[in-house]
């Protein structure tokens, strides 16, 4: 099998990535509250707890673990998230990766998570469904179903832990935790080949 070509990194720049990183946000806040104003759907609620946040905390964590062995052992999911991660990453300074970790950990756990499941159904449907349009909207071309596949599986994860817990604080703990977590051990081995070769 052929490697994957490299993204052209020079040709997006930190600014066009956080300014991309906050539109996608509001467009799918946007979504969301449309969606809201076009069905009577009960949002999932999302209410303070130490205790859900540190299950959250743990599940993106284990995602994170469970992402750095698949990475390792599957080579089309390591192309496609290298391919990705280069893309957004490498850009962005170590302080950017926050607001990688925050912008889509919220916005998207509140559209899929918080509202597209509790109007498809909350059982293991409606968590197919969200998790299907999750890894969707992480498509960033054929080469890279791997990637795809990942992200619904991952959106599997989230929307049994939203469903289990009845929170959107765990799903939303999780996911920042994993993106945050992903992308700093990304930038970090990634600057240490470069910086090696």
């Amino acid at each position: 099998m052929s490697e994957l070509p490299s993204p052209q990194t020079e040709s997006l720049s930190r600014m066009q990535i956080l300014l991309a990183m906050g539109l996608t946000a509001i467009v799918l806040l946007c979504v969301a509250r449309l969606w809201l104003l076009f069905d009577s759907v009960q949002l999932l609620s999302t209410r303070w707890s130490a205790i859900d946040l540190l299950v959250g905390v743990a599940i993106g964590l284990g995602i994170s673990g469970a992402s750095s062995i698949v990475y390792r052992f599957w080579k089309n999911y390591r192309q496609s998230a290298d391919y990705y991660l280069a893309l957004i990453v490498s850009p962005l300074v170590w302080m950017d990766l926050v607001w990688l970790g925050l912008l889509p950990g919220l916005s998207e756990e509140l559209l899929f998570r918080g509202v597209m499941l509790p109007a498809i159904g909350l059982n293991g449907f409606g968590i197919f469904i969200s998790a299907l349009c999750f890894g969707v909207l992480h498509f960033s071309g054929a080469n890279h179903w791997a990637y795809v596949a990942w992200a619904v599986t991952i959106g599997l994860v989230l929307g049994f832990s939203a469903l289990a817990s009845g929170n959107l604080l765990v799903p939303i703990a999780a996911h920042v935790t994993t993106n945050l977590l992903s992308s700093c051990i990304w930038k970090l081995t990634h600057q240490t080949v470069e910086a090696n070769s």
